[in-house]
This record gives C-alpha cells, structure tokens and sequence, in this order.
C-alpha cells in the first residue's frame, strides 16, 4: 500500500524549532515529529496503528488516491 504524506514546517511558538506535521490526505490524519525524518516516522506509526485496527474490525483499508499538489499565491488579495 502506496499513501501520500505532505509535510509542513510547525510555526507553533508552543512547538520547539524543528518540528513539522505529516498529513496523509487519503485518510485525512496529521501526526508531527522533529525533522522530516521524525515526522515520516511517526506517519508510519500512525498508519501500523490504522491498518491494524481497521482489521481487526473487518473493515476496509483505504488505498492512496493519486494527488496533485499546487501553491497559490495571494498577497495582492491581502492588502485590498
């Protein structure tokens, strides 16, 4: 099984510099770490723990959708 992860930088003041959110899109969790490298892992985590508990309830395990990803610009609109 193949999900797509986006990563976001946590600006947070509550959360240490470093640290950043892991969102899985198809399944609609966020889960955070420190790094990129933490943050994967603890998508990882989140997902054993998903798929594990969607089969012990019999239930079916969602596969990634195909996602495209794009940034919009809008500092024009802000200052209207």
């Amino acid at each position: 099984m193949t999900f797509t992860v986006l990563y976001s930088k946590i600006k947070d003041p509550s959360f240490e510099d470093g640290y950043y959110y892991a969102h899985i899109p198809a399944l609609d969790l966020t889960t955070h770490g420190f790094g990129i490298d933490g943050a994967k892992s603890a998508a990882v985590d989140l997902l054993k723990l998903w798929i594990e508990e969607k089969r012990a309830n019999g239930e079916e395990i969602t596969v990634d959708d195909d996602f495209l990803y794009s940034k919009i610009e809008m500092t024009n609109a802000l200052s209207a």
